[in-house]
């Protein structure tokens, strides 16, 4: 199962990247939707999950915590370290990119955050099928901005979109890879607690630094913030019919 939400997750990734260039103003709204589905799954089914199977804290703080905030900070590490922003050229000043290949660079941060995605969703089913089920759905959602961003990010850096394709497509298959190593790879049930914490961090980094800040850009809409809030509210509602 992990595997065959991995494929849907595969195919909207090539969809963000396949509508980068068609979808104009509705993409915000596409994306403000995503975003609010990934806080959903994060506070209504990872947090709850997480906390639930804590036991043991430290200094007084559970330790799903303290993984949530080390899985938002890796993805912060990466994206620092590899100069990935995202799109958003015109926010950033005067500057220029010498090289393609930082392009490509860039980009490879995204294939490497969708390659965790999967990761994500295979251990997901092993805390549980409501729980795999609930970060699938974080992830699709994620990976249909992540091929968008993909797509648009080495041609922001000069690449034809021949290499860009290319990009698309390894960020395409880097979930399925992910998820058959989350499912092959067996984590101790007392470990549920640190890697669901871990990725609810992971999601909420995405969600509030990258996809957010990218549907708001622009000119302002309060269309994008009333799908955020209904995509939340959809993921409240899941959670509530899974309990």
């Amino acid at each position: 199962m992990a595997i065959l939400l991995a494929l849907v997750s595969m195919c909207s990734t090539l969809l963000g990247g396949f509508v980068a260039l068609r979808i104009g103003e509705r993409r915000r709204l596409v994306l403000g939707l995503a975003a609010g589905v990934m806080l959903g799954v994060v506070f209504f089914d990872l947090l709850p999950e997480a906390l639930a199977e804590s036991v043991q804290p430290v200094h007084g703080v559970p330790v799903a915590l303290v993984a949530t905030v080390a899985g938002f900070f890796t993805v912060h590490l990466i994206e620092r370290s590899m100069a990935v922003h995202r799109g958003h050229e015109g926010e950033y000043g005067v500057h220029a990119h010498r090289l393609q290949s930082m392009g490509l660079l860039a980009a490879s941060g995204l294939v490497f955050h969708s390659l965790l995605d999967g990761i994500g969703i295979g251990l997901g089913f092993q805390a549980g099928a409501s729980v795999g089920v609930a970060v699938a759905v974080a992830v699709i959602c994620h990976d249909f901005a992540d091929g968008f961003n993909a797509f648009t990010i080495p041609t922001l850096y000069g690449n034809a979109h021949t290499r860009a394709l290319v990009v698309l497509g390894l960020d395409a298959l880097a979930p399925v890879a992910g998820a058959v190593l989350g499912t092959v790879i067996h984590v101790p049930a007392d470990l549920a607690e640190l890697y669901l914490g871990y990725f609810a961090g992971f999601l909420l980094y995405l969600a509030t630094a990258d996809i957010l800040p990218e549907a708001h850009a622009g000119r302002p809409s309060r269309w994008v913030l009333l799908y955020t809030v209904v995509g939340a509210a959809l993921m409240f509602v899941v959670a509530a019919l899974n309990n």
